[in-house]
């Protein structure tokens, strides 16, 4: 089925086809194959498992290395088989898929996260996996709760329509030799992180506390430093039916927030997504940044490891730590290609021990792979080891963010990334902005609801 596009705020709504969230952890243009031509709802055909496939990257440029050295390991196991490899950035991969979904053009493999997965779903756009997985030889072998976060985010029929391949998670990374400068303790609590951000402040020699992410993907950033000040840990109220994104009490904490910007940090974070403010980060004199495990290794080539740490996200006044859930990210088989046996060959490889590790290795995440996830080198990167203790010594709470509303990324990033640069220049308060998004949420819960039951 075709799903109709949403108006900007409280208009027509996306079909919904999911059901709510229960995983444990939710951690976080080209022709299509062999004729060139699909379109959304296009059943493709199995093919002959050889010839050429294509795979479109959700991740493009920051991804791109190491997706061309698993291509290249893949090719040369499966001489048969060609990989055209397209990656595209992470803030236009769901508007490609889109047009393509309406224009035809889709790929046989692309990158699909619980993040965009719903939408992607409800157009019946993907492959189910199930009985594939079933009979690979990564059955067993797969992290439940990542296969578990992707059936939830993906459907109503609980299949399972991208594998997962890594799960990431919010870190908190300082400049460890700035803070020894400054004689400052890690900043391991909110109240700790407020006064190290203002210390390490001096604007006239453009050194600043933090780096605030303004542009594309702020709002997960902004909806983490809320629940974690806050400390409410449920998106929904009791009875699922309102958000608790606009509660008085994240109100204030968004307000505390958006008031570091240009008080304590660069004024260009007003447009920054995360790869200039990573850039600017590794490059510059700010002492504070948050990210994911995804940028990582970024640090290390710039800054090496004894001028930074990455750290899990800082605990709230009452000793625990709360953060909203990161996406699981995955591969999925569009249900148009006309070449799904190579397709699925090359799904399988690249989240087989050695590729899967190799590729969360250079992402600095979290394998999906249970054997890659027993790795040497995930010891050895301290925010990944850091970031997984934390997930499972009962010192955090998860606040499970909506993936399974087929509006969820329209309404995380199109709708409201305008909004957010409006609340950091002081044009429109923090209440008015999460009324807004609380609005949009709550109809798009409440369509959900009556159409699953």
């Amino acid at each position: 089925m075709k799903i109709s596009n949403r108006r900007s705020s409280t208009g027509g709504r996306r079909t919904s086809a999911a059901v709510a969230l229960s995983a444990v952890l939710a951690l976080t243009a080209t022709a299509c194959g062999d004729d060139g031509s699909s379109a959304g709802g296009d059943k493709g055909a199995e093919g002959s498992g050889k010839g050429k496939i294509v795979f479109w990257d959700n991740n493009g440029g920051v991804r791109t290395d190491i997706w061309k050295e698993i291509i290249a390991d893949f090719e040369k196991a499966n001489p048969d088989i060609k990989v055209e490899y397209v990656g595209i950035p992470s803030t236009d991969y769901q508007s490609k898929v889109d047009t393509a979904l309406q224009g035809g053009g889709l790929p046989d493999v692309g990158g699909v996260g619980a993040a965009m997965l719903a939408g992607f779903a409800a157009q019946n756009a993907l492959e189910p996996l199930d009985d594939r997985l079933a009979k690979s030889s990564l059955n067993g072998k797969l992290n439940e709760d990542m296969a578990t976060s992707l059936k939830a985010a993906g459907g109503g029929d609980g299949k399972l329509y991208s594998v997962p391949t890594s799960a990431n998670n919010g870190v908190l990374y300082y400049r460890t030799d700035l803070f020894k400068k400054a004689g400052l303790d890690e900043p391991a609590t909110w109240d700790k992180f407020y006064a190290a951000a203002e210390k390490l402040t001096d604007s006239g020699k453009n050194e600043f506390g933090y780096t605030i992410r303004g542009g594309a993907g702020s709002i997960a950033q902004a909806l983490d430093a809320m629940y974690g000040q806050s400390g409410i840990t449920s998106f929904w109220d009791a009875g699922g039916e309102k958000t608790t994104v606009n509660d008085p009490k994240n109100v204030a904490a968004l307000e505390k927030y958006a008031a570091l910007f240009k008080k304590v940090t660069p004024a260009a974070d007003l447009n920054n997504d995360f790869t200039k403010m990573v850039a600017q980060w590794d490059s510059g004199t700010i002492g504070m940044l948050n990210h994911n495990l995804g940028s990582y290794q970024d640090h290390v080539k710039a800054l090496g490891t004894e001028k930074f740490r990455g750290i899990p996200q800082p605990v709230g006044s009452a000793g625990k730590r709360v953060q909203v859930s990161n996406p699981v990210d995955g591969m999925g088989l569009f249900k148009s290609s006309k070449n799904k046996d190579a397709a699925w060959k090359f799904i399988e490889f690249a989240t087989s021990h050695a590729e899967n590790s190799k590729f969360n290795k250079a992402a600095g995440q979290v394998p999906s792979n249970n054997d890659a996830a027993k790795d040497a080198w995930i010891s050895e990167a301290e925010p990944t080891k850091l970031a997984a203790a934390a997930l499972t010594d009962g010192s955090t709470t998860i606040v499970q963010l909506p993936y399974y509303l087929p509006d969820w990324n329209t309404i995380s990033k199109a709708d409201n990334e305008p909004n957010f640069q409006k609340v950091l220049n002081g044009d429109m308060s923090a209440k008015e902005f999460l009324d807004t998004m609380a609005g949009q949420l709550n109809e798009a819960q409440a369509e959900w609801k009556s159409r699953n039951g």
